[in-house]
């Protein structure tokens, strides 16, 4: 059966972002509008039954949080509801990601850990790369286990600011 995605825009400091959502206002994408093509590929991994957009009617409650919390209040996207496709994996390693709160970092390993698959570092940084929901998944929060950044398919300078604009002080 084929998704309805409602598809809205959030200008941003990090540039604009499209918001999709479905009809009851899950959230199942966020990516910014200059990687659509990415978005695409994604969107083909996790709906193969396919997906159609359709212009959003009114504001989300994704869209209002996302809002808040580029005004500075963080966790305006902590309870925020996603769904996602993905593998059984790729889920555990963004449920995960969640738990992560604004203004901490983990490494891979972290990650892995948390998840009970402490060898699983490469395929957690895999995963990370396949999540659909930036930001609100926050992806970003992972930085390499010596502190340094590390890649972010929003680009390093957009993940250096969203670990700045969450108070993280980077070496």
């Amino acid at each position: 059966m084929t998704q309805l995605l409602l598809s809205e825009t959030l200008p941003g400091p990090v540039g604009t972002i499209t918001i999709l959502t479905d009809g009851d206002g899950v959230m199942r994408a966020l990516e910014y509008d200059d990687h659509h093509d990415r978005m695409e590929r994604l969107l083909r991994l996790h709906y193969p039954q396919g997906w159609r957009m359709s212009p959003a009617t009114g504001e989300s409650d994704a869209r209002r949080a996302l809002s808040a919390y580029f005004a500075g209040d963080l966790s305006a996207i902590d309870a925020l509801p996603t769904a996602t496709g993905g593998t059984a994996f790729q889920r555990a390693v963004w449920a995960a990601l969640r738990r992560v709160p604004a203004g901490r970092t983990v490494a891979y390993a972290d990650i892995a850990a948390a998840i009970q698959r402490p060898s699983a570092m490469r395929a957690v940084g895999m995963a990370n790369g396949a999540n659909p929901i930036a930001i609100v998944v926050p992806c970003h929060r992972i930085i390499g286990r010596s502190g340094q950044l590390t890649g972010y398919a929003g680009g390093l300078a957009r993940k250096h600011w969203l670990l700045a604009h969450e108070g993280v002080v980077l070496a």
